[in-house]
C-alpha cells in the first residue's frame, strides 16, 4: 500500500516538493533555502520563556529509549542519547526522557524513573547533556532543559515479563481488549484515593528535578498515557471524570501542587491536541474501527463526537487557555497515540512491525498537525507553543520549519525520530545551511519496531553505532519473520 505514495526522497527540489503538496491539496509554507544564523534564520531567533531566554527555535522532544537499567538508572545508551541532544544545537530540550514517577507507571521494564532511587541517574543525564553542549556547541546559559514526568496508565508494562499491567481511568469499549482488560473487571481502574497518592508522586519527582537543576518539568498528557486518558473520562464518576472540570482536574491538581511545593520551577505540558478513533490493520492499509455503535463517541479528547474521524479543538483550546492562566509556561503539541492510531501521531511511510500501512499520504498527517497547532496558536497567542510531526518532511523539514516560525504558526519546532539519525540537524542548518542527506530519517520505523520486539530503540538503518550492535541483526530477523 505504501508503494502508491511518492517518497519524499524522490522529490529532488523544493519546487517539486511544493508541487507534491499542491497535488495533495495541502497548504504548507516552504522556503526556497535553508537560512543560516548569519543570514537571519527565523530558527536562530531567541525565545522568551517566562523570563528565560531560549537561544533558538529548535526543540528536542522527549523519547523513551527502552534502554535504562532495570532499576531505572541510565545505561550507556541512555547517556549517549542525551549527549546527542546536547550536541544537537537545539536550545530547548523538552523533557529529554519520559521518566515514570513510580514503578508501576513504566511503559517498559527499562524506562527511566523520576524517583529518589534514580536521583544520581537523573543528575548524570543532565550533566552529560550540558557538558556535551558546552564542548561542542558553546555556552549553555541559553539552553533550557526539562524532565518529562509520566505514568503510562493503560500502557504500563513495568516488569521483565513484558506483559501489560494496565492502570486505567475508565473502561474503553475498544482499547480494553487490546491490553487484556475484562470489561467487567474494575480492579485496573484508579480510585480517587489512589489518584490523590499519585499526585504526590508527581510532586516528589518534580522536587528532585528542581534540586538537580532542571529548568522545568513536563507533566506528560499525551499519546494515550494516563493523564491524557483522563481528559476523555466522560463516563467516569467522581472527582476526576464527567464534565470538563472533572476530566481536567487530575492534570490541573498536579500542576497546582507542583507550584506549591516547587516555587520557581517552570511547568510545561506535552499534550495530544486532538485524538481520532482507534485504527486497526485492514486488508491493505490501516482502517478505523467500526464506530457506528459508539456514537456519540465519548472516548476521546479533541475529537468530533458525531464523527470521530474528525478533530474538534474546542476543548483543547479551552484547556490551553486554562493552562496559561494557571502559569504553565508552554505546551508541546502532539496528537493521537502510537498505540491505536500511529499514522495520526507520527506520520511515516513504513509502519513498525506491529503497525499498519498508512491509509493516507503521510504528508497529509504532517499538515494536519501543523494546521491544528496554527489554529490553536491563533486562538491562544499568549501561550508559547512547540510543534510536532515534522520528521516525515525529511529533506524539507528546515525549509518548512523556518517558514512556519516566521509566519507565527508556532513558536518552536520539535524534533523526535530525526534526532536519532541526525542529531546535529539544528546546529548544522544554523551554521551551514545544509543537511547531511545520507543521515536524514526516512521513517523506516526501526526505532519503534525494535522496542516492540523487546530490543532497545535507536536508528538501526542510519546510525553506525546501532548498525553494529547484535540487536540490528535480531531486528532484521524479526522483521523478516513478520513479513511472511
Amino acid at each position: 500500500m505504501s508503494n502508491r505514495f511518492v517518497k519524499v526522497a524522490q522529490l529532488k527540489t523544493v519546487e517539486i516538493f511544493r508541487e507534491r503538496l499542491a497535488e495533495l491539496g495541502l497548504e504548507l509554507p516552504c522556503d526556497e533555502e535553508i537560512l543560516t544564523r548569519e543570514a537571519g534564520s527565523p530558527m536562530a531567533a531567541p525565545l522568551d520563556a517566562g523570563g528565560f531566554q531560549i537561544g533558538n527555535r529548535w526543540c528536542i522532544h522527549p523519547m523513551e529509549g527502552w534502554d535504562a537499567n532495570p532499576d531505572g538508572s541510565p545505561s550507556e545508551l541512555t547517556i549517549r542519547r542525551w549527549e546527542n541532544f546536547g550536541r544537537s544545537g537545539a536550545k530547548l530540550i523538552w523533557g529529554g526522557e519520559a521518566a515514570a514517577v513510580q514503578e508501576d507507571g513504566r511503559a517498559n521494564p527499562n524506562q527511566t524513573l523520576g524517583t529518589e532511587s534514580n536521583r544520581f541517574g537523573l543528575e548524570k543525564l543532565y550533566e552529560s547533556l550540558v557538558e556535551t553542549h558546552r564542548q561542542e556547541v558553546g555556552d549553555p546559559a541559553d539552553l533550557m532543559i526539562g524532565l518529562q514526568l509520566t505514568h503510562s496508565g493503560r500502557y504500563s508494562r513495568p516488569n521483565q515479563k513484558h506483559l501489560p499491567e494496565p492502570r486505567i481511568a475508565y473502561h474503553h469499549p475498544v482499547l480494553d481488549a487490546r491490553v487484556g482488560i475484562d470489561s467487567d473487571d474494575d480492579s485496573a481502574i484508579w480510585t480517587d484515593t489512589q489518584l490523590d497518592e499519585l499526585i504526590e508522586t508527581f510532586v516528589q519527582s518534580a522536587k528532585i528535578a528542581q534540586q538537580l537543576g532542571y529548568h522545568f518539568v513536563d507533566v506528560k498528557c499525551c499519546h494515550g498515557y494516563l493523564l491524557h486518558e483522563f481528559l476523555s473520562a466522560h463516563t467516569r464518576e467522581g472527582n476526576f471524570g464527567g464534565d470538563f472540570a472533572g476530566r481536567t482536574r487530575l492534570l490541573m491538581t498536579i500542576i497546582r501542587r507542583i507550584q506549591e511545593e516547587c516555587p520557581g520551577l517552570m511547568i510545561g505540558v506535552r499534550l495530544s491536541l486532538f485524538d481520532l478513533i482507534p485504527f486497526h490493520a485492514g486488508i491493505e492499509a490501516g482502517e478505523p474501527i467500526d464506530f457506528q455503535q459508539l456514537l456519540p463517541y465519548r472516548f476521546g479528547f479533541g475529537v468530533n463526537a458525531d464523527n470521530p474521524l474528525e478533530m474538534d479543538l474546542e476543548e483543547p483550546i479551552r484547556l490551553i487557555r486554562q493552562l496559561h492562566a494557571a502559569g504553565v509556561f508552554a505546551v508541546n503539541l502532539s496528537a493521537g497515540s502510537p498505540y491505536y492510531n500511529p499514522h495520526i501521531q507520527r506520520p511515516a511511510i513504513f509502519p513498525p512491525t506491529d503497525g499498519y500501512p498508512p491509509p493516507e499520504d503521510p504528508l497529509v498527517g504532517v499538515a494536519r498537525q501543523i494546521h491544528a497547532v496554527r489554529e490553536v496558536k491563533q486562538a491562544v497567542p499568549e501561550m508559547l507553543m512547540v510543534g510536532t510531526g515534522y520528521t516525515y518532511l525529511q529533506d524539507y523539514l528546515p525549509h518548512v520549519a523556518q517558514a512556519v516560525v516566521r509566519e507565527g504558526w508556532v513558536d518552536s519546532v520539535g524534533l523526535g525520530r530525526m534526532v536519532l539519525s541526525l542529531p546535529e540537524l539544528p546546529q548544522t542548518t544554523l551554521e551551514e545551511g545544509t543537511m547531511p542527506r545520507k543521515k536524514i530519517c526516512r521513517t523506516f520505523s526501526d526505532c519503534t519496531s525494535g522496542p516492540r520486539k523487546g530490543l532497545v530503540s535507536g536508528c538501526y538503518p542510519l546510525d553506525p553505532f546501532y548498525k553494529q550492535l547484535p540487536q540490528a541483526q535480531q531486528l532484521k530477523d524479526a522483521k523478516a519473520a513478520a513479513a511472511k
